[in-house]
């Protein structure tokens, strides 16, 4: 393989369209191509792009040294197999498989063959939680809030797995421990899956998270709030802003006994080129995989359990009367 990393791109969806067009400006990467079973979706965003359409996911593995697995969940884990187990490093969009059992086998693929397998949680590249990460390092509670208007792209999976997967990754990277247990409840309101969830996750440590997901919403907000002995911390990731109340940190509050606050905020940042530089310097120069398929696993575990947790809550509310049972 050559300094310059061929990529291809399969899925020509919402993201697989995001990923071909980054991949253009990421330096040491180039496209080497995009299939999708959808020619004319494939066509579209292969001319919008600049790369060529394959004609099935072997010709595109024969032209590249790494592929971009964005189709539908269903579908990650063979694709991601397929890749692998024809040599070529994966960067595999979230959730990295659909079982703890598939999730596992891409951990022993991976191992075994020295390639990468990167999972693509976004946020672990985004400003907002290196500001989190760098000021609160033992948290004790946490509480994060992800709410949208309702939109038919990602139905084909719970808000579970479309959008709480994303905090609680980030949660998982900020809590160094085992989860304990897991209490949850959750509604399908416009599809076949939950739109709206929320879990109380409680950690091996004593630290518990708080977790509100939801795609039926009003409005877009997208918050964050933790406490610990370092301080109290909250975060507003749609205006890009974050206070924390600590010691080490900021400007002296008069009257309060040494406390600081302090107020920062951050400007547009681009997390999908800095994924894929990440990828870049991993797969190229063997740099640590920052998100890789243990934690992946990690991160599907966690949602499971949360799916879980909400299959037993609706039992017991469907005992109890208070919802009619399916």
């Amino acid at each position: 393989m050559s300094t310059t990393l061929r990529v291809g791109v399969i899925g020509a969806g919402h993201f697989g369209r995001y990923h071909a067009l980054k991949i253009r400006d990421v330096p040491g990467e180039s496209l080497s191509g995009l299939f999708d079973p959808d020619p004319a979706r494939a066509q579209l965003v292969a001319r919008e792009a600049g790369c060529p359409v394959m004609a099935d996911v072997d010709s595109l593995l024969a032209q590249s040294d790494a592929v971009v697995v964005a189709a539908p969940a269903e579908f990650h884990f063979e694709l991601a197999v397929q890749a692998l187990r024809a040599g070529r490093h994966v960067l595999v969009e979230k959730p990295v498989a659909a079982t703890l059992e598939q999730a596992d086998m891409l951990v022993t693929l991976a191992q075994q063959s020295g390639l990468v397998c990167q999972v693509g949680h976004l946020l672990r590249y985004s400003a907002e939680h290196a500001a989190i990460s760098a000021r609160i390092t033992r948290p004790l509670y946490i509480e994060a809030t992800r709410i949208a208007p309702y939109k038919p792209r990602g139905t084909d999976v719970s808000v579970i797995l479309d959008l709480m997967i994303h905090d609680l990754d980030l949660v998982l990277a900020l809590v160094d421990s085992p989860i304990a247990q897991v209490d949850a409840l959750g509604a399908a309101v416009s599809s076949a899956h939950e739109d709206i969830a929320n879990a109380r996750v409680r950690f091996e440590n004593g630290c518990v998270a708080s977790i509100t997901a939801s795609r039926i919403s009003l409005k877009t907000e997208r918050r964050m709030r933790l406490f610990s002995e370092e301080g109290y911390l909250s975060a507003d990731f749609v205006k890009r802003e974050l206070s924390m109340i600590g010691r080490e940190r900021g400007l002296l509050l008069p009257g309060t006994g040494g406390f600081r606050r302090e107020g920062i905020s951050w400007a547009e940042h681009d997390s999908l080129f800095a994924e894929h530089q990440a990828f870049v310097a991993s797969c190229v120069q063997g740099a640590p995989v920052v998100v890789d398929a243990v934690a992946g696993r990690r991160a599907l575990a966690a949602a499971l359990a949360v799916a879980d947790g909400i299959t037993t809550s609706r039992s017991l509310m469907e005992q109890s009367g208070l919802i009619r049972g399916g």
